[in-house]
């Protein structure tokens, strides 16, 4: 996601949240100090060698219990999300459905995650055996809060780490029910939440007793997280920014294309890691494709006021790189204007005559915008949607299995989506690539990337051999 305004905590004390639908005030929060993140990561330090020692069997039943809680606050917690992000009712239950699914994943998956035998002298013995980091500091953000934050929590607690939380400061409310529904489980110090911007994230991440960092959330912060935590030998996990490609080509039915390009523009006012960015279409179905886009973009205008964006600081920055795209030469062919009114809400947005160069092609928007490019063929389509310096994921449109081969070959993200820009089996995992981060950050790879390895040679004493 785009850089956005930060709170910092070395200057306010406190965090205001204002509904983005409406302008109200939803709540305050004190932000936690610099002595107080130090002795949330000193308790965990603590805590996290009997939490090892419990068993991979024992943490997962913990674990499943933390589901259960989920699942008996779901209403409360979405209601949260809406206030605090404005994110629907139906797409917050949907996380936290997410959430308490992953749960039980982890939970299933702790147990058996295994070391290797490894083929050594005969009389030898010779594996593989995975330990905990220790205590793991994990940074998340407001576009999904509930299952990005219990994904990186869970895996990083079934593996043996202790877990410091900070939620973004642009849902506090949210962040602190959910550390509490685990806290409430779990053994003492063994989960946290800190609540603040980018100075307590610096003081967490910072911490030498921190020997993990996983974070999803913006390149520059991202960068900035890898730094401190690298300096001290933290084993760091990142997803961050995307700028992700669509390409339309020739010989598939426009109209279907369209709704493609919608879904992936305007769910959740485009506020989703993997949200469409860009879009390169075939000259040959550009005029019935972008069309039908602009209807789509329309029908989500025209049923109901759009969905809010997560407050009005994000609001001004989608709309200066759709100004400045204009003003670059793009033509807005529907929203691209600030509306009337108290929240933070924006239209969904169709610009054609988009190129490299303009903000919204070369920069992430995480806005509700869908910006067209009209490509001579596939080639060129390809080209440009390699360019760039992210690498989270890319979706194309075909009907040719050549161009889908090409595609997967030779688009540089983590993953790549054919025919559908959103979907995928279940624990699926993913290695994002340039700016956009690294590290696996889903499945039953992020297990591997929460735990350290050893490899254990064991052979007779005194040299003996038969």
């Amino acid at each position: 996601m785009p850089d956005v305004t930060t709170i910092d905590t070395d200057i306010v004390s406190t965090i205001t949240i204002q509904n983005p639908a409406d302008g109200s005030t939803v709540g305050e929060v004190d932000c936690d100090t610099p002595s107080a993140v130090e002795a949330a990561v000193a308790a965990a330090a603590e805590a996290q060698a009997d939490w090892e020692a419990l068993g991979a069997e024992e943490r997962a039943r913990l674990l499943c219990l933390i589901a259960d809680g989920l699942a008996e606050a779901a209403d409360e917690l979405a209601e949260l999300n809406r206030q605090e992000t404005g994110k629907t009712l139906e797409d917050s239950h949907g996380g936290i459905a997410a959430a308490i699914g992953t749960i039980r994943q982890y939970a299933e998956l702790g147990p058996v995650h295994r070391g290797h035998s490894l083929r050594g002298d005969r009389l030898a013995a010779d594996y593989t055996r995975h330990r905990a980091h220790g205590v793991a500091a994990i940074i998340t953000p407001w576009n999904d809060p509930v299952a990005i934050a219990m994904g990186l929590i869970s895996a990083a607690l079934i593996s043996g780490n202790t877990v410091v939380h900070k939620p973004s400061e642009r849902c506090p409310h949210l962040g602190l029910r959910l550390g509490q529904i685990c806290e409430e489980v779990l053994p003492d110090g063994v989960m946290s939440t800190v609540s603040g911007g980018q100075s307590v994230g610096r003081v967490l991440v910072g911490n030498e007793e921190v020997s993990l960092c996983a974070h999803v959330g913006s390149s520059s912060a991202g960068l900035d997280i890898h730094l401190r935590g690298a300096a001290h030998g933290a084993h760091v996990i990142r997803e961050n920014g995307g700028n992700d490609p669509l390409i339309v080509d020739s010989g598939v039915d426009p109209q279907w294309a369209a709704q493609q390009a919608a879904l992936g523009s305007f769910a959740n006012a485009g506020q989703i890691c993997t949200s469409v960015e860009r879009i390169f279409v075939h000259r040959d179905i550009s005029e019935d494709f972008v069309s039908a886009l602009v209807a789509e973009a329309e029908r989500v205008n025209g049923e109901h006021a759009p969905q809010p964006l997560v407050d009005r600081n994000h609001r001004r920055t989608v709309h200066s790189l759709v100004s400045e795209s204009v003003n670059a030469g793009a033509q807005a062919l529907t929203g691209g204007q600030v509306p009337d009114g108290p929240g933070a809400h924006y239209p969904a947005t169709v610009l054609l005559g988009c190129r490299p160069g303009m903000p919204v092609i070369d920069q992430e928007v995480f806005g509700p915008v869908a910006p067209v490019c009209i490509a001579e063929d596939f080639e060129e389509a390809l080209g440009l949607a390699r360019s760039g310096s992210f690498g989270l994921a890319a979706t194309v449109l075909t009907s040719d299995m050549g161009h889908t081969l090409d595609a997967v070959d030779r688009l540089r993200v983590g993953t790549v989506k054919i025919n559908e820009v959103f979907g995928g089996a279940p624990g699926g995992s993913a290695e994002p690539r340039g700016e956009s981060g690294s590290g696996f950050g889903f499945g039953p790879e992020l297990l591997d990337e929460m735990s350290t390895t050893s490899v254990v040679h064991i052979a007779p004493a005194g040299g003996q051999r038969r």
